[in-house]
């Protein structure tokens, strides 16, 4: 039978919910995390062959670039316990641990073809030969693929970490109209478009929009769309009208807003509520708020730390608002199991900040910022899941 992909963050809530059950007493274990137990690099002929001692449930992508020549094996939500660095053998140079990326990096002398590249009984063998430079240089431009470990070393397709981004507002509903006549819906979608196309080059998560054209969906609709789909971040992007405010800001879900422009801009945008109901195992009452409690607190942590890293990145290019990480009620923000950020790019009520998001150029900075946070992220993010702190 094939193993269907999970995400990253459904499995991270699978592990707090059984772990919450098991510490409340209902016997349930806690499932063991994916796990690479040894790693071999050896010669092989003129070529090298690499062997990861795998757990069942081990997730895995390669990709390739050119300069300079190297093969990347990330291994995301699994905990290395193979040596930190092996030695040269054929084509490879250097092959080392990056914790930060989880990546297993393998420098290489040169450009080489893949004479196998997959799960054998269980184990990553992963076989290479000396190449032609044009094959390599396709395949670092164009290849990227993975799969699954399973207990009979059978593959899957790719799984990685799904990141939702909601282009604010959209058909009938325009959002703010700019001091010049810029509708927001326009800007989020082209932002929201720019950043998909920068997220998917970087080959670390798969991306998908709330909307691609210009269409009305409710609030409720773009939180259960992240939410059906176990979306592991969910991203807002908004430029609204804020008379005297200027720069880029980014909010989390609170329950009550830090300021009154947050509450503002949050009423503004809460036409709808979201649905809740997040699904729980068949429990008694109690016990399932004790679960909500804890899947809440853990998604609003992941949701602070993302804005940590989005003001950050954003801080280094655009202007900022004073006190750029903010907090409100928005309806959009409300996934109880979906880490979920809302970032306003600018005021449309401003003429500069209107006048930059209409720049294809300034939304590429905003998009590569986003970006950069989103790698961040996701790095953390799964480093936190695994237990494995490099």
């Amino acid at each position: 039978m094939t193993d269907q992909p999970a995400q990253a963050d459904a499995s991270r809530r699978k592990l707090l919910l059984l772990g919450g059950l098991g510490l409340l007493g209902l016997g349930l274990p806690a499932p063991a995390l994916a796990a690479i137990t040894a790693a071999t690099l050896e010669r092989q002929g003129n070529g090298a062959r690499l062997v990861l001692e795998a757990s069942t449930g081990t997730r895995w992508r390669l990709s390739t670039t050119s300069h300079p020549a190297r093969l990347l094996l990330t291994l995301p939500g699994s905990v290395w316990r193979g040596p930190a660095r092996l030695p040269a053998a054929g084509p490879v140079r250097a092959a080392r641990w990056d914790a930060a990326a989880r990546q297993l990096v393998l420098d290489l002398a040169g450009p080489v073809t893949l004479r196998r590249a997959g799960e054998v009984e269980g184990r990553l063998v992963l076989e290479l030969l000396p190449g032609p430079a044009g094959a390599f240089a396709r395949l670092a431009a164009e290849g990227r693929f993975g799969g699954r470990a399973t207990a009979r070393g059978t593959s899957t397709a790719r799984s990685l970490p799904l990141v939702v981004l909601d282009p604010g507002h959209g058909g009938k509903d325009p959002g703010t109209i700019g001091v010049s006549g810029t509708y927001e819906k326009r800007i989020t979608l082209a932002a929201a478009l720019e950043l998909k196309k920068q997220l998917e080059a970087g080959g670390r998560c798969r991306v998908a929009l709330t909307r691609a054209r210009d269409v009305f969906i409710p609030l409720d609709g773009r939180v259960e769309f992240a939410r059906r789909r176990e979306a592991a971040l969910f991203i807002s992007l908004h430029a609204d009208s804020a008379p005297g405010a200027r720069g880029a800001s980014v909010y989390t879900l609170g329950d009550r807003a830090t300021d009154t422009l947050s509450a503002r801009l949050a009423q503004s945008q809460n036409r709808a509520d979201a649905a809740g109901g997040l699904r729980m195992p068949d429990v008694s009452p109690e016990v399932e708020r004790i679960l909500f409690s804890l899947v809440r607190q853990e998604t609003r942590t992941g949701s602070a730390r993302m804005a940590r890293f989005v003001v950050d990145s954003l801080g280094r290019s655009v202007n900022l608002l004073p006190n750029t990480h903010r907090q409100a009620s928005f309806a959009v923000l409300k996934a109880p199991d979906v880490p979920s950020v809302l970032v306003e790019m600018g005021f449309l009520s401003d003429r500069q900040d209107e006048a930059a998001l209409n720049r294809a150029a300034h939304r590429t900075v905003i998009a590569r910022s986003l970006t950069q946070a989103v790698h961040g992220w996701l790095a953390q993010h799964h480093a936190a899941v695994s237990g494995d702190v490099g």
